[in-house]
């Protein structure tokens, strides 16, 4: 990735003894929730995997802009054209946050899963897809519609990815366009995955590859030409950004000669009736050709302005003060006994602040209902939308959704805006409750 976790900057952060440095400024620290003794505490968010708290800068710039909300592209009056000037210049602040190449497109979307159906719509005609099955399942089931898809065995350290997708690779029939889908930190263990050695292994094979970056970007950069992957997919809600507004960035040429993902108004340049009492329409070939509809100027607006808050804080400070919270998680779970943490690479791997881990004796619905009743900690609890991945791990037969039937394990994740507070807390209670 990026950013190095072994840099002597990010070293001296983690084996610091001092407090670690103040998080971030987000929304929520100071709400009070109640506790089954009829006592109140301030809530402990530690669900940032799910949806992360909005950074109070992000509030804050989009209050500022809020009276001034116009119609985007399709208006004269002042206010229109300040809107349509603030959403281009939200695209282009996001395009240098990835490191994209110069022409590449920046859509703006709904949602990390959002952007991989779009992508999925654009595919050639007979695309081959590779995805691995330790991925969420926005990453896994959107190509099955639109192209041939291999689904590869999870793999047991980078180096076996690496060479699971070679072997895919070198067995397919490469007359025939194809894709690589893989995720740059998984969002049940928060393990990085090797995303250069990957791209470059699909170049080599002449695969294209889509990086989901859900629970990548909120933790470390992502350089788009530097990783030299074709496209990136995040989510704006997971990097402390709600309105659910999401981003698709890289190559053109498919988008280009796709149908637009959604047919209407903003996607086309000119539409006319035909001679057989129809329509013709020519599209926009920019990244307005998929942005049907009028846009969500704010959700794209609070977007960019998460990527200014991250980048003026810098990442090597967030990711150093993470690792110090991730190691003295990781340390207090390995002295109980009875905490089993979740891992697909095994002892060493690197990951970010999102770990899963299962507790002898204990329904993780239970475990997790705990936390927030008697500590006010909030934790995802089940498979996670990877339904495969936690069924391997745990060695389980779960239920069949997400947050329906048994559930199978616990989920802990924070980020840039998570108090050192919130974290002891969560260790204080789960050795009293394993205990």
């Amino acid at each position: 990735m990026s950013v190095n976790l072994d840099t002597p900057a990010v070293e001296a952060i983690v084996t610091s003894d001092v407090t670690v440095p103040a998080p971030l400024p987000v929304l929520g620290t100071d709400v009070a929730v109640p506790l089954a003794d009829g006592t109140e505490i301030p809530y402990a968010a530690l669900d940032y995997a799910a949806s992360a708290p909005a950074l109070r800068r992000v509030w804050d710039d989009v209050a500022a802009y809020a009276p001034y909300y116009g119609s985007v592209h399709r208006g004269a009056g002042h206010l229109s054209r300040l809107s349509t000037d603030l959403f281009e210049e939200s695209r282009r602040t996001v395009a240098g946050f990835l490191g994209c190449r110069e022409d590449d497109q920046v859509v703006f979307t709904r949602s990390t899963t959002d952007s991989l159906n779009l992508l999925a719509t654009a595919l050639p005609a007979g695309c081959e897809v590779f995805v691995f099955e330790t991925e969420h399942h926005a990453a896994l089931l959107p190509w099955g519609r639109t192209a041939d898809v291999t689904v590869l065995d999870a793999p047991r350290t980078p180096v076996a990815a690496v060479a699971a997708l070679e072997a895919a690779l070198a067995a397919r029939d490469e007359t025939r366009h194809a894709l690589v889908c893989v995720t740059g930190a998984s969002n049940v263990t928060g393990e990085l995955w090797p995303v250069p050695e990957l791209a470059a292994a699909a170049h080599r094979h002449g695969a294209r590859i889509v990086l989901d970056a859900a629970q990548l970007v909120p933790h470390l950069p992502v350089d788009v030409a530097a990783l030299d992957v074709d496209w990136v997919a995040f989510s704006g809600h997971k990097l402390y950004a709600p309105f659910g507004a999401g981003v698709l960035a890289g190559r053109a040429d498919w988008l280009r000669a796709a149908e637009p993902y959604l047919a209407g108004g903003g996607a086309t340049r000119r539409v006319a009736r035909d001679g057989d009492g129809g329509v013709t329409v020519d599209w926009n070939t920019d990244d307005s050709r998929h942005e049907a509809g009028s846009p969500n100027v704010i959700g794209a607006y609070a977007i960019a302005s998460a990527c200014r808050a991250l980048t003026d804080a810098g990442f090597e400070h967030l990711a150093g003060r993470e690792q110090v919270l991730l190691g003295r998680l990781t340390a207090a779970l390995g002295e109980l006994p009875r905490v089993r943490v979740l891992s697909l690479f095994g002892e060493g791997a690197h990951r970010v602040g999102v770990l899963s881990f299962v507790v002898d004796g204990y329904d993780s619905a239970d475990f997790a209902a705990a936390l927030s009743d008697r500590y006010g900690i909030g934790v995802r609890d089940g498979l996670f939308c990877a339904h495969p991945l936690v069924r391997l791990l745990t060695g389980a037969d779960g239920g069949d959704g997400c947050g329906e039937g048994p559930l199978n394990a616990v989920r802990v994740s924070f980020g840039a805006g998570t108090p050192q507070e919130h974290v002891e807390r969560f260790v204080r209670a789960v050795r009293e409750l394993a205990a």
